[in-house]
């Protein structure tokens, strides 16, 4: 299993968000190319970018920072896994151009199913699905949409299963309750979806120390285990580092 260090823009800057309300923001440095530069420095293989203000509103202000942190890393052999404002062919197109591995397609992947297929076919491996699910209180995992604002009234469950013969390369699944809280990953529900596909899954949301890292390394589902973590708030607060992660990740030094 792999680290995904998170980085979320809006307006420029390096932020988190608790349960994806943009009302209750923490910045973390106005200069999310340089925090990209110290993971890249930390072992890491891969970057997690999520465009929040694309997210929301379908413009993507950030993409030229995000161009740039590309390249900076490419540089240092990571990769950059990037979600937010992903809507069209031209924008897998745009992203893959200028360097970006895997674009996650999420709101879009809900409301235009097609549009995974189509982008899988012309960008293979380049394509990720974004589900980003609350958990309700009768136990359903309702899909959220467009920056996590409105609710898809889709079931997790099923659009897994949906996309599973996408075409894409892995689920990137969040239960937006937990994101940003600090409170551990959601290991039932992942669980419950790694058993529902043969795509690899990466876990989001909730990872609050090692030992949440560990635990999802061990995790199993359908008899195989995570693709990887993403892990945000509890680096920047310093739960561990990055180089800490990935070790645990990866169950070596």
């Amino acid at each position: 299993m792999e680290l995904y260090p998170a980085i979320d823009i809006r307006g420029g800057r390096c932020v988190r968000l608790r349960q994806g309300d943009y009302s209750d923001e923490t910045v973390y440095g106005d200069d999310p190319i340089v925090v990209a530069q110290s993971f890249a420095q930390s072992g890491v293989t891969w970057i997690h970018i999520v465009d929040l203000d694309a997210a929301r509103s379908g413009d993507p202000v950030n993409r030229t920072i995000i161009r740039e942190l590309t390249k900076e890393v490419g540089a240092l052999g990571v990769s950059v896994q990037t979600g937010g404002g992903v809507r069209t062919l031209d924008d897998v197109r745009e992203l893959s151009a200028a360097g970006v591995s895997r674009c996650v397609i999420g709101t879009a992947a809900v409301e235009s199913p097609e549009l995974v297929t189509e982008a899988a076919a012309a960008f293979p491996g380049g394509v990720a699905v974004g589900l980003d699910a609350r958990l309700l209180p009768d136990g359903r995992y309702e899909v959220a949409v467009r920056g996590w604002v409105t609710g898809s009234g889709h079931d997790l469950f099923a659009l897994v299963e949906k996309f599973d013969s996408s075409g894409a390369a892995a689920f990137v699944v969040t239960e937006i309750g937990r994101d940003g809280m600090l409170t551990g990953p959601d290991s039932s529900g992942l669980a419950r979806v790694m058993e529902r596909t043969s795509v690899g899954v990466i876990a989001s949301g909730g990872v609050s120390s090692i030992e949440d890292l560990v635990a999802l390394r061990e995790l199993r589902g359908g008899g195989r285990s995570l693709l990887g973590a993403i892990a945000g708030k509890a680096i920047y607060e310093k739960r561990f580092s990055v180089a800490e992660g990935v070790v645990a990740c990866r169950g070596h030094e």
